[in-house]
């Protein structure tokens, strides 16, 4: 426990001297959530709605999910970056067990990704009509498992990268086409049959139909076509225990190697 807490405070501290860290990870997706939405606003139709919906409602979950998804991500690079500073082998030569530095390291990141996702979910009541104080508070809650199971899966890739060019490149190939295939773009119905096989296998898509479904308090309003918030919710504990589980032995199997030297 000694071990995790030290690990948390630390992911804390990082981020209160990377204050601009937060400015990025809010800004970028509140950009593209204020673009896009305004350019398809009017185009967009939710299917077996009344036409109520915005697209600016509709995407402001998925948008959501964003936040914390590049919130987490980021924050995974410091892994990195403790192994060239030589940090992290340090930690593994301390008589300290492998899982408590996985629950340490991601128990901190998962916080600073929530936190940050708070900030843009304080917008939900001027989005949303039905948001209720309720819904924000179950929201939130959804956000940290989010936040957890994506923090897990970041510190699974940022562990096998010996640079931050291949952790971007990781970033780019697998967690970005997770994110725009998982329903926060565009509904599964009315999409191609192919491209709706490979959403209902993403974990990422029970997350944000989750979330949409918290944020609208559990009402019919979140759509119809969604799988449901306990299906949604199991879904996403089951991804983010097993992502957990083989990042930590992942981590009992792989030793970093030795610290780069700085070039000249």
């Amino acid at each position: 426990m000694t071990a995790i807490r030290v690990l948390f405070q630390r992911e804390l501290l990082r981020f209160v001297r990377q204050r601009s860290r937060m400015i990025a990870v809010i800004v970028s997706p509140m950009l593209f959530w204020i673009v896009i939405g305004s350019g398809l606003n009017r185009s967009f139709h939710y299917p077996g709605s009344s036409g109520a919906m915005t697209y600016l409602e509709y995407f402001y979950p998925g948008t959501l999910v964003l936040v914390v998804l590049f919130a987490s991500i980021f924050s995974s690079i410091s892994i990195i970056e403790d192994r060239r500073d030589g940090f992290l082998q340090s930690v593994l030569v301390a008589p300290i067990s492998r899982a408590g530095i996985v629950l340490g390291k991601v128990a901190g990141i998962t916080v600073l990704a929530a936190l940050q996702g708070a900030v843009f979910l304080a917008a939900a009541p001027a989005v949303i009509d039905s948001t209720t104080a309720g819904s924000m508070v179950l929201t939130f809650v959804l956000l940290l498992v989010v936040a957890f199971g994506l923090s897990s899966l970041g510190f699974l890739i940022a562990w096998s990268m010996d640079s931050t060019q291949g952790f971007h490149a990781v970033m780019n190939l697998l967690l970005v086409p997770m994110w725009l295939l998982s329903g926060a773009l565009f509904p599964v119905s009315g999409s191609s049959p192919w491209v709706a096989e490979v959403m209902r296998w993403n974990p990422l898509t029970y997350g944000v139909a989750a979330t949409r479904r918290a944020l609208y308090g559990l009402a019919p309003g979140a759509g119809a076509d969604l799988p449901g918030f306990g299906t949604s919710f199991l879904v996403l504990s089951l991804f983010t225990i097993i992502v957990l589980t083989v990042a930590i032995r992942r981590v009992h199997k792989r030793t970093p190697s030795a610290p780069m030297q700085n070039e000249p």
